[in-house]
C-alpha cells in the first residue's frame, strides 16, 4: 500500500472517528437539555419524596435513596424541607397534620382525590393546617368532618378550629405573614353542624385553587381574608349547601373568582369589610390602592372610570336559597337568598356571570355599618377602630351578567329582583342620632345586562349607568333597612320552624389525571 493510500485511509478514520464523537456529543447535549426542561418543569426533580403507606413499605433493597415511607402523614410532614414531596396512598387517615415554617416550600399530595381522606370524625380541631409556612402546595385529596366545638375543656371557636384545609398567615398579626397558598383536586365537606370553613386562607397572599370542591359548612365553603393585595385566583371550584359559597373579608386587590359553580348556598359569593377581625378593612378591589400598608377603611371613589382588580366572572350563581344549612353567629344574619352580596364593597367588578334562581336577589349591594352591635368597641375596648365603622358601598360595576328568575321570594318589594343598590342611610333619623356619617355610596353602575326581573334603583341601567362618569348613591333609606333586617327575621322564623340539618356527602369528585405529574421518581412515580 502506497504511503499515499495509507495516509487516506487514516484521514477517513479521523473522520469517522470525529463524526461519532459529535454525534455522541449531540445525543449528549440534547439529553441534558430534556432532562433539564424536566427538572424545571417537575418542581423537583431528584428531591426527596415521604411516602405515607398505612401497610408495610417495600423491602429495603426497592426503596431508592430519595425515598422515605411514614405510617402517618404528620410523620411524613416533620420529615420534609423544602422541595420535599409528601405522597399518599389510599386510605382513611384519622388525624389533623401541621405544616409549620420549617416546612415551607413542600408539596402534600395523595394519590386519589377521593380515596385519600383525612377524616375528624365530627371532632374538634382542623383536619391540614399550614402555619405560616410558605409556598405549600396541597392537592387530591379529601378532608372531611373536623368541627368547631369545645376541645379538652376549652372552647375552640369557628376560625379557630373546623377548617379542613387552612393555610394561616396568623390571625393574631393583623397583617401578612405568609405568602403562597396552592391547592387543586380538593374535596372539604362537613355532614354534622359545626363545620366551619372548608378551604381557608387567611393573612397571605400569592396563591390560587382550582378544582375544589366543599359543602357543608356553617360559614363558608373557601374563604379568603385579610389581604389587601391578594394577588389570587380561584377557578373550577363548585361550592353548593353551605352558608356562604364565598366569603371573603377585607380580601381585596388583585383577586379573581372565575369560572365556578356557587349554588344550593344560604348566600352565593359575599366579599365584605369587616372589623375588627381579619383586619385591616376594608374589601377594596381598585387596581393599585396608594394606600395598601395603611388602608382607609372608608375610601372615597370619585368616578365610576376606575380600575378594578377584584374581578367575579364566569361564574354560574345558581339556586341560593338552602335554609337547611347549618349557620354561626355571622351568617345567622346575613340577608338570605341572595346570589352575589356586597356589604361594604368597594370597587369590585361582576361580569359575564350567569345569577339565576336566587329567590331575593340577584346581586345585593348596601352600606354596612360594622360591628352593628359595637358597643364593646364603643366603650373603648378596641385600640384600632374604638367605634362601629360605616363601610359604604362604592365605585361597584355589574355589567355583561345574565340575570333569569331572581327575587320569587319577594316579588312585592322594590328591592328583590336581579339587581339592588342600597345607599344613603345616613339620611335615617335614627342613624343620625348614632353619629352615622355623610354617605358617600356613589359611583357604582350597572350596564350591558340581560335583566329579566326588577332592579333597585328602578331602570338602573340607564340611572346607574356604567357608561356616566359619576352616579349618585343609590339611595333606599329606612325602606331599604327594614328590606335587610326584614330577610333576617324571615330567615330566623324559617330556620325555628324547620330546624337546619346536616349536608349530604357529596358524591365522588373528578381526580387529579396524573397524581405523579411533577414529582421526583419513585416506587409509586417510576
Amino acid at each position: 500500500m502506497s504511503s499515499r493510500d495509507t495516509y487516506r485511509l487514516r484521514s477517513r478514520s479521523r473522520l469517522l472517528t470525529a463524526m461519532r464523537v459529535s454525534a455522541i456529543a449531540l445525543v449528549l447535549i440534547a439529553f441534558a437539555a430534556a432532562a433539564s426542561a424536566a427538572s424545571a418543569w417537575s418542581g423537583g426533580g431528584g428531591g426527596q419524596v415521604n411516602i405515607v403507606r398505612q401497610g408495610a413499605p417495600p423491602p429495603p433493597w426497592k426503596i431508592p435513596a430519595n425515598t422515605h415511607y411514614y405510617k402517618t402523614i404528620q410523620a411524613a410532614v416533620n420529615a420534609s424541607t423544602s422541595g420535599t414531596w409528601v405522597l399518599i396512598e389510599p386510605g382513611t387517615y384519622y388525624e389533623e397534620v401541621k405544616v409549620e415554617p420549617a416546612q415551607s416550600g413542600i408539596w402534600i399530595r395523595g394519590m386519589n382525590r377521593n380515596t385519600v381522606i383525612i377524616d375528624g370524625q365530627h371532632r374538634v380541631g382542623n383536619g391540614i393546617e399550614i402555619n405560616k409556612a410558605n409556598n405549600v402546595w396541597v392537592e387530591n385529596l379529601t378532608v372531611r368532618n373536623f368541627e368547631f366545638g369545645e376541645k379538652e375543656g376549652v372552647e375552640c371557636p369557628d376560625e379557630e378550629c373546623g377548617n379542613e384545609i387552612w393555610w394561616n398567615g396568623g390571625p393574631s398579626s393583623n397583617g401578612v405573614e405568609a405568602h403562597g397558598w396552592w391547592g387543586s383536586y380538593l374535596t372539604a365537606y362537613d355532614t354534622g353542624f359545626r363545620g366551619g370553613y372548608g378551604i381557608f386562607t387567611g393573612h397571605e397572599t400569592e396563591g390560587s385553587w382550582e378544582n375544589i370542591y366543599a359543602s357543608g359548612f356553617a360559614d363558608s365553603g373557601i374563604y379568603i381574608g385579610a389581604c389587601q393585595e391578594c394577588d389570587a385566583r380561584v377557578s373550577r371550584a363548585v361550592m353548593e349547601n353551605n352558608a356562604l359559597g364565598y366569603s371573603g373579608s377585607n380580601a381585596g386587590g388583585k383577586l379573581v373568582l372565575e369560572n365556578s359553580i356557587y349554588q344550593h348556598n344560604l348566600v352565593g359569593i359575599a366579599p365584605n369589610s369587616e372589623v375588627p377581625g381579619d383586619r385591616p378593612p376594608p374589601q377594596d378591589g381598585e387596581c393599585g390602592r396608594p394606600n395598601i400598608e395603611h388602608p382607609d377603611p372608608t375610601p372615597i371613589i370619585t368616578t365610576t372610570r376606575i380600575p378594578r382588580s377584584t374581578i367575579i366572572r364566569g361564574d354560574q350563581i345558581l339556586d341560593n336559597n338552602n335554609l337547611t344549612v347549618p349557620v354561626n353567629e355571622s351568617t345567622g344574619i346575613a340577608p338570605w337568598g341572595a346570589g352575589v352580596e356586597l356589604p361594604g364593597d368597594y370597587a369590585d367588578l361582576v361580569e359575564n356571570n350567569e345569577i339565576a334562581n336566587n329567590p331575593n336577589d340577584g346581586v345585593l349591594g348596601f352600606e354596612y355599618p360594622n360591628p352593628t352591635n359595637g358597643e364593646a368597641l364603643i366603650k373603648g375596648e378596641d385600640p384600632f377602630y374604638p367605634f362601629t365603622v360605616y363601610f359604604q358601598l362604592a365605585g361597584n360595576r355589574v355589567s355583561n351578567n345574565v340575570f333569569l328568575h331572581n327575587g320569587y321570594n319577594n316579588k312585592a318589594s322594590p328591592f328583590a329582583g336581579d339587581i339592588a343598590l342600597m345607599g344613603g342611610f345616613s339620611e335615617i333619623e335614627l342613624f343620625k342620632e348614632l353619629g352615622y356619617p355623610e354617605s358617600h355610596s356613589v359611583n357604582n353602575c350597572a350596564s350591558s345586562n340581560l335583566l329579566t326581573d326588577a332592579t333597585f334603583p328602578a331602570s338602573i341601567q340607564q340611572s346607574q349607568s356604567c357608561a356616566k362618569a359619576t352616579t349618585p348613591s343609590p339611595g333606599g333609606g329606612l325602606p331599604a333597612v327594614e328590606y335587610l333586617v326584614g330577610l333576617q327575621l324571615e330567615a330566623d322564623a324559617i330556620r325555628e320552624a324547620v330546624p337546619p340539618v346536616g349536608q349530604p356527602a357529596p358524591p365522588p369528585q373528578q381526580t387529579m389525571p396524573n397524581p405523579c405529574q411533577g414529582a421526583p421518581k419513585n416506587p409509586l412515580c417510576p
